[in-house]
C-alpha cells in the first residue's frame, strides 16, 4: 500500500470486509480526482495546451469529463461528495483515472501566462495514484484493491484470501486447470454476479475432478480420488460425506442449474461460504494427489 498510520502499525490493519463504497471513501476519491485535475496529472491524456503552442500546461477538465461520461454514465459530473454512485461505477471511475493519470513534471516557466510547461511520468503517476486509492480503501475497510495492471479486484474473505492469491493450477488436465483459474479470477471480481459465475465454474471443476482418477465410471473414479486423499477410515468417511453434501448443494440450489425447482442463493455471503467450502475440498484433493495448486 505504501503508507500506513500509527493505529495500523500498533493494532494491525483494519478488517477489509465492506463491499459498498462509503460516504467517507467516496469523498476521498472525489478529492483525489479533483487534485489530479488541478495539478495537471490528467494532462498527458487530456492536455490543456499553452496558447503560444509551447507545450502542455495542465489538464483539460472538459475533455476529461466528456470522456468519463461517455465510458461511465452512472457517474455524474461534476463529482459531488454527497452523490455516491453505485459501487461498481465508483470502482470503474478509479480504473478510468488510473488509466489516464501521470505525474506532471514542471519544466520551463512561462511568465506571460504564469504557468509551467509540463512533461509526464506515467508509471510514477500511476503508482502514486494507486497508493492513494488503496489507502482510502484500507482505511475505510473496503474489500477492494487497485492492482498495478489498473484493475480493481475484490479481496476475498480473509480465510480464503491467501490461498486464492497464490493459487496456480497445473493438474495435468487442461480443462480442469481452465475451470479452476476462471473460478479463481471471477471470484475476485468486484461484481457480485461474477462471484456467482465463479461458484458455477468451481462446481464444473469439481465434477471434472471426480473423473480424473481411473475407474469404470464417475462414481468409481470419485471413490478412487477420495481413497488417495485419506486412507484413515474415519477421515475417509467424513470426506465422502462432505463430497456428497457439496454435490447435493450444487444440485439443489441455483448454482449449476436453472430449473424452477432450484433454490436461489439470496446473499453474496452465502455464495462466499459455499465457494470456500468447495474450494477447500478441491485444494486438499489436488495437493494430496500431487496435482499441486
Amino acid at each position: 500500500m505504501g503508507q500506513s498510520y500509527f493505529s495500523d502499525r500498533e493494532r494491525g490493519p483494519r478488517p477489509r470486509t465492506r463491499e459498498e463504497i462509503t460516504e467517507a471513501a467516496w469523498g476521498g476519491i472525489v478529492v483525489l480526482v479533483r487534485r489530479c485535475l488541478t495539478d495537471g496529472s490528467f494532462g498527458h491524456k487530456f492536455p490543456d495546451e499553452c496558447l503560444d503552442e509551447e507545450g502542455i500546461c495542465g489538464a483539460n477538465p472538459r475533455d476529461f469529463s466528456l470522456a468519463l461520461r461517455a465510458e461511465i454514465a452512472e457517474v455524474q459530473w461534476p463529482l459531488r461528495e454527497d452523490e455516491i454512485p453505485p459501487t461498481l461505477a465508483a470502482l470503474d471511475l478509479v480504473e478510468f483515472c488510473h488509466r489516464h493519470v501521470a505525474s506532471p513534471i514542471q519544466g520551463a516557466y512561462h511568465s506571460f501566462y504564469r504557468h509551467y510547461h509540463l512533461t509526464f511520468d506515467d508509471e510514477g503517476g500511476r503508482t502514486d495514484f494507486r497508493n492513494r486509492v488503496n489507502l482510502i480503501f484500507a482505511r475505510n475497510e473496503l474489500a477492494y484493491e487497485l492492482q498495478p495492471n489498473g484493475e480493481v479486484i475484490r479481496l476475498a474473505p480473509p480465510i480464503l484470501r491467501e490461498a486464492l492469491a497464490v493459487a496456480s493450477f497445473n493438474t495435468g488436465d487442461a480443462g480442469l486447470d481452465s475451470l479452476l483459474e476462471t473460478a479463481r479470477a471471477r471470484f475476485l471480481e468486484p461484481d457480485p454476479a461474477a462471484r456467482r459465475d465463479a461458484l458455477e465454474k468451481l462446481y464444473d471443476a469439481w465434477e471434472r475432478l471426480k473423473t480424473i482418477e481411473p475407474g469404470k465410471d464417475k462414481k468409481a473414479s470419485a471413490a478412487a480420488l477420495l481413497d488417495r486423499v485419506s486412507s484413515e477410515p474415519k477421515l475417509r468417511e467424513a470426506l465422502e460425506i462432505e463430497a456428497a453434501e457439496l454435490t447435493r448443494i450444487g444440485n439443489s440450489f441455483r448454482i449449476r442449474h436453472s430449473e424452477a425447482t432450484q433454490i436461489p442463493l439470496e446473499l453474496d455471503d452465502q455464495v462466499d461460504y459455499i465457494f470456500h467450502r468447495l474450494f477447500a475440498l478441491i485444494r486438499l484433493a489436488l495437493r494430496v494427489t500431487g496435482r499441486e495448486m
